[in-house]
């Protein structure tokens, strides 16, 4: 019965599964998962092209982390595979590793580098900016204008819809420039993928007793229909759910073309950005870290735009300051009627999955401070991989 319900979750995404799979194992709450779309994850969805090779559907979701709780908690639920992180970026005509590291300033400038003429190198070329406040003065301040020109200043404005000064450091900011050949992404220690897929992980992490999920289901369907005896979890776009009365936080979304090739591999790594050329700004080939074997392959592009499905809230002030309005309208409505807003969308704010996931992870744990929740199992060494 929908009125037989402890915790009512909008979003069957990773922040949803996360929270609905520690309440109901947890405290034994009743737990109904809603979700508008037909299939569970949210944007780390993957499922197989008609090809049948596996995709991700809503872009590559890359998993790393250095928590070692929050990897065992979720090898619960599935196996991992190691996954190599490798992007290249298009640039001079070259294919050149991104992050900028020491392999890329030698062939990006010509000449043999060590660590320590590569320092004094960019040291010559980055500007003298103390406190970067956007993200333009941030990505100067660590590579200097030349390189910003080039793998930094037109990815940014097709990705964002805007000049890089007209975003928060944090967003240039969270690409480091390294100083050895480490070809890979990041440094994480944990850079694994789940072994049957997102999907399959999440789905069973929702099977439990205590758990239904209606896909195909919006929330506003059900928010008036259904009291929860504790609380609800609300995912998505923080202003969409107080009826945009302060005004429309904007985001960026994106478009994908799922092209097929008679070829096992059509790339050299997982990822390709084109910071200079084209409307898309990758083409990701997942197929390099599902750990799939198939005779053929899919590329994906990814085209950034405006309008369409919510994916990337807009890190500038002005957006922040009408976040904050809304946080204040969410703080209220937790303290009054224990509704919790977690995630990229509900929070405003850019998460990896291994943050978001960390963040539900918090989320419980202030539902159960706040909402008179009892574990009905006394979590072990670490709360997060409790039985």
């Amino acid at each position: 019965m929908l009125d037989d319900v402890d915790l009512l979750v909008c979003g069957a995404g990773p922040v949803g599964c996360v929270v609905a799979e520690r309440a109901a194992t947890l405290f034994n709450w009743k737990v109904l998962v809603v979700d508008k779309r037909a299939h569970l994850a949210g944007n780390c969805h993957d499922s197989h092209h008609a090809s049948g090779v596996m995709i991700h559907n809503y872009g590559p979701h890359y998993f790393r982390t250095n928590d070692d709780s929050l990897l065992d908690y979720l090898s619960r639920f599935t196996d991992w595979i190691p996954a190599r992180y490798e992007v290249r970026s298009v640039v001079k005509g070259k294919l050149l590793p991104f992050p900028i590291n020491l392999t890329t300033l030698e062939e990006y400038y010509g000449s043999p580098l060590t660590s320590e003429s590569a320092r004094r190198l960019l040291d010559e070329k980055r500007l003298q900016i103390h406190e970067p406040s956007n993200s333009e003065e941030m990505a100067m301040s660590r590579v200097g204008p030349e390189l910003y020109e080039s793998f930094y200043r037109n990815y940014t404005i097709k990705q964002w819809g805007v000049e890089p000064r007209d975003l928060g450091p944090e967003v240039c900011g969270r690409i480091p420039v390294k100083f050895d050949r480490d070809p890979r992404y990041v440094s994480h220690k944990h850079q694994v993928m789940p072994r049957l897929g997102f999907t399959a992980m999440f789905a069973k992490m929702l099977k439990n007793r205590r758990i239904r999920v209606l896909t195909d289901c919006p929330f506003e369907d059900v928010r008036d229909l259904i009291r929860p005896r504790r609380a609800t979890l609300y995912t998505g776009p923080i202003d969409a759910y107080f009826g945009h009365r302060l005004g429309k936080l904007p985001y960026r979304s994106l478009r994908f073309e799922f092209v097929p090739r008679d070829v096992e591999f059509s790339q050299p790594c997982v990822q390709i950005n084109y910071p200079n050329e084209h409307a898309y700004t990758r083409s990701v080939e997942i197929k390099h870290v599902t750990g799939q074997r198939h005779p053929h392959t899919v590329v994906s592009y990814e085209t950034p735009g405006a309008v369409g499905e919510p994916f990337y809230p807009i890190p500038n002030a002005p957006n922040k300051e009408l976040y904050q309005r809304y946080f204040q309208l969410a703080d209220r409505e937790r303290i009054r009627h224990r509704v919790y807003f977690c995630g990229r969308l509900a929070q405003y704010k850019y998460f990896n999955t291994d943050e978001v996931m960390l963040e539900a992870l918090s989320c419980v744990r202030r539902m159960e401070r706040e909402c008179g929740a009892k574990p009905v199992r006394s979590p072990s060494s670490s709360w997060t991989s409790a039985a």
